[in-house]
């Protein structure tokens, strides 16, 4: 049977939009405007972003990861030369071919099976919530940071997976190496992994001997 694919309006960013987490957009650069204007016509309303491999937001002829996040836009304000929006992260899809990019990039998807939580899942679930929690709160003891120990999160397990998994102060290579996760115990154990490095180097960044950095 073949393959079932679609093809998706992409929007490449610097950053990693994860399922369930939302995704702020101020849009100016005329080729993503020309995107959503298209996107904004249909009745899904949904356009694909993946990670910046290397390269910039602005101006194409970057290098792109292949794994990435359908998006779903909730509000949109229109303004003159610009577009304010909001999305939330769906269901993840991998690129199977990069279509043309005028005049704004494409590519032909496929959606990639959703993460079902087992019940033996539950209590290693458990478990990262305390650690990556934890974590944001010594964190911002040294640093500003964008989502509070203490932010709600879906009652869904599958959803409260994700949603820590975009919470957790790590990195955007570390966040893509989790949404390539193949199972949910898979995505639990690199996330509780990644969460501990994450607080050991801030740890040793900020604390330490005192004594250590003045001169002898």
């Amino acid at each position: 049977m073949p393959e079932t694919t679609r093809e998706l309006a992409m929007f490449p960013l610097g950053s990693v939009l994860l399922p369930g987490m939302p995704l702020p957009l101020r849009v100016f650069e005329p080729r993503y405007i020309a995107l959503l204007s298209s996107v904004l016509g249909e009745s899904d309303r949904e356009f694909g972003v993946v990670l910046i491999e290397r390269g910039s937001e602005v101006g194409g002829g970057d290098a792109r990861f292949r794994v990435g996040t359908v998006a779903s836009i909730v509000t949109v304000e229109i303004g003159e030369g610009s577009i304010v929006l909001v999305a939330r992260g769906t269901e993840r899809f991998e690129v199977v071919d990069w279509l043309e990019e005028d005049p704004f990039p494409r590519a032909r998807v496929r959606e990639l099976a959703p993460l079902v939580i087992e019940p033996e899942d539950l209590d290693a679930l458990a478990a990262a919530e305390r650690v990556v929690r934890d974590t944001l709160t010594q964190h911002s003891e040294f640093v500003e940071l964008r989502w509070p120990a203490d932010v709600p999160l879906s009652d869904n397990p599958a959803d409260r997976l994700w949603q820590l998994a975009g919470i957790a102060p790590i990195g955007p290579l570390d966040q893509q190496a989790l949404l390539r996760s193949a199972t949910a115990a898979e995505l639990i154990a690199r996330l509780v992994e990644e969460t501990r490095a994450a607080r050991d180097s801030i740890a040793a960044r900020w604390t330490g001997d005192p004594d250590d950095s003045e001169p002898t």
